[in-house]
């Protein structure tokens, strides 16, 4: 919503300095070279288009309004149309540019009828454009800070490289899943005697006696099946054991978690990946959950060369962040004005019935 309403201004805004220009207006030698470059097999089609050649032709729509006729026409070359939309949608697709070429033909004719009117003078045009124009500058600043940032050295990856080796390691284990509590089946209720018959009772729920030796049961499986895993008894038949155990109806998965990385596991299991080959960890209780034991089967430290675009991403991510900081926050807002901030699990404010024929409100357009 927000990108597309930004297109919008950038392409009145480029409307209406292309309205009050000649029917061709020049462009430079720079632009006219960038236009003869070389083209991508994607853009074979239009190597028979060269940068001077008219690509868009308005009709009855021309600066001099003396010209009638044939002669009044507006006519843009390939070259300054790319300037357009690599401006405000680079990289757009034939049908994009199309669209675009379309949109842009119609705004030209509509700001120049507007210009007629005198839309362009007075306060709201006025708010229009210096909206317009904070708008388009905060984005410039926004894509000019993430090209800082993206100025990432590979000195800087090998730093980061040495500072966070752990965070490059990979590894594979067995990991055996223990459930936290057993399944509790009760029996359906028998009927009465002599009464008719009815669809079967649903089973009485556990009561709080039994979830709690639910729960014990499954402690001491998940101590015993940690004690033979010790002993080096195979991960995927102890698993099998501890569905029986724990009353699961499925057949369990295969315990073997391949290449994994430190960054992937839950925070309470990080410290797995300080195991040597062969070891087997302490039994992690997530709470609520279950009882989780793994056993390292091979480690890895990827090399440099494996993970430098991913290191130069986070380092280029980090720094954006970082320098768009400053502009955040440290704004207060006048409750009595604005309303009660809202938390993101709080409803919208209720609102009035919508009128007849009348579209919903746009929740992206705030």
């Amino acid at each position: 919503m927000r990108s597309e309403y930004l297109v919008c201004l950038l392409l009145a805004g480029l409307a209406y300095g292309q309205a009050v220009q000649p029917a061709t207006p020049p462009i430079t030698k720079a632009e006219r070279s960038a236009a003869a470059a070389p083209v991508t097999p994607e853009k074979a089609s239009e190597v028979k288009v060269g940068p001077d050649d008219t690509v868009i032709t308005i009709k009855s729509f021309c600066a001099d309004a003396t010209q009638q006729g044939d002669a009044c026409k507006t006519a843009i070359t390939r070259a300054q149309f790319e300037k357009l939309f690599e401006t405000v949608q680079p990289g757009a697709s034939p049908a994009m540019r199309r669209q675009l070429a379309t949109q842009y033909s119609s705004m030209l004719r509509m700001s120049s009828a507007a210009e007629k009117r005198a839309l362009d003078k007075g306060p709201k045009f006025d708010e229009w454009m210096y909206y317009a124009r904070i708008e388009i500058l905060s984005k410039e600043l926004r894509d000019a800070l993430q090209e800082d940032a993206g100025k990432v050295t590979d000195g800087d990856i090998e730093d980061n490289y040495k500072k966070n080796k752990a965070s490059y390691e990979q590894a594979s284990f067995a990991r055996i899943f223990v459930p936290r509590a057993k399944q509790i089946v009760n029996p359906a209720p028998a009927p009465k005697a002599g009464a008719k018959p009815a669809p079967p009772a649903a089973p009485a729920p556990p009561t709080e006696e039994q979830k709690k030796a639910a729960e014990e049961a499954m402690k001491k499986v998940a101590a015993d099946i940690h004690a033979r895993a010790l002993n080096g008894e195979d991960p995927d038949k102890l698993q099998k054991e501890v569905f029986v155990a724990a009353g699961l109806p499925n057949n369990p998965t295969n315990t073997r978690m391949e290449k994994v990385r430190r960054s992937t596991l839950p925070a309470n299991h990080q410290a797995i990946m300080d195991l040597k080959p062969g070891d087997v960890s302490e039994v992690i209780s997530d709470p609520n959950s279950a009882y989780y034991i793994y056993k390292m089967v091979s480690k890895e430290t990827l090399t440099l060369e494996s993970v430098k675009s991913e290191i130069k991403s986070q380092i280029s991510s980090q720094r954006y962040r970082d320098s768009m900081q400053g502009f955040q926050g440290n704004v207060e807002l006048n409750d009595a004005y604005f309303g009660p901030t809202r938390s993101p699990g709080m409803p919208p404010p209720a609102r009035g019935p919508r009128p007849p024929g009348q579209p919903a409100a746009d929740p992206d357009r705030d």
